[in-house]
């Protein structure tokens, strides 16, 4: 497997960006790689995206120098596997059920003696036969990026102990689902501001795993100089371009109709 770009910029000491990919079209990929990110949020949690339609965006994303990284739905090891064999290089699972739960995600991700990933070397991850099996195993162990998103009260508790599992990369701290967990859904509150601080400190203090928290997201905002101050090494960038497109569009719709209106004045 070749060199995962996240990885790279995080042990380089740097801030690695992604960004949503939003539609299912693998040529927003191919815009997010010509608009300088290092890799792309493929979401299969919050979308309709298909299997086949996840590969492609797989394959542009590799094809053009940046980091493919999928959420899958849910920690099933059969869907994560059939990620990891199109060639994803990074899996992302959401409310792990603490400890145990992370354990789970190392064996479905990794190959022995870490996990317990199922191997198959005519895979396109393996070069569809090309690539030596031991050097695969090697290299997907090294370069596949697992993270792991705690956003409930269990996990939260947890969040130390599961930093610590051997495999987990990332422990990604989500604003929405864990302001709405602690009851603290206004942006403002210093509360919610210092939990982040906090959480983020406890999975630093372990030396193991990394942390991951959004930029500029509304539940909770934090500025690339604030991340990096909390040891935030990889961060998703808001807002998602639907959301660019959407407000994009209104503000050309709503400029074209304040010069029509002026235009019927005179």
């Amino acid at each position: 497997m070749k060199p995962n770009r996240i990885k790279k910029v995080m042990n380089e000491g740097g801030l690695a960006i992604v960004s949503h990919v939003g539609f299912a079209d693998p040529a927003v990929i191919e815009i997010i790689a010509l608009a300088g990110f290092d890799g792309a949020f493929i979401d299969m949690e919050h979308s309709v995206f298909d299997l086949e339609t996840v590969g492609d965006m797989i394959r542009t994303a590799d094809l053009c120098g940046i980091t493919p990284v999928v959420r899958v739905p849910d920690d099933n090891p059969k869907t994560i596997l059939r990620l990891l064999d199109m060639g994803a290089q990074g899996i992302q699972i959401p409310h792990i059920a603490g400890v145990e739960g992370a354990r789970r995600a190392v064996q479905a991700v990794r190959y022995p003696p870490l996990g317990e990933r199922g191997g198959a070397g005519s895979t396109r991850a393996a070069g569809y036969g090309s690539t030596p099996w031991t050097e695969h195993m090697e290299s997907s162990n090294r370069e596949i990026l697992l993270i792991l998103m705690t956003e409930d009260k269990r996990g939260l508790d947890e969040i130390a102990d599961i930093a610590a599992v051997e495999g987990v990369d990332l422990i990604a701290l989500g604003p929405t689902d864990i302001s709405t967990a602690l009851g603290l859904t206004d942006p403002t509150d210093p509360k919610l501001r210092q939990t982040f601080v906090d959480l983020a400190n406890k999975v630093n203090a372990v030396a193991n795993a990394r942390v991951c928290i959004p930029v500029n997201h509304a539940s909770c905002r934090f500025t690339p100089q604030d991340l990096l101050e909390m040891g935030v090494s990889y961060s998703s960038v808001a807002p998602a371009p639907p959301t660019i497109v959407l407000n994009s569009l209104k503000a050309s719709a709503q400029n074209i109709r304040e010069e029509a209106a002026k235009a019927v004045k005179v």
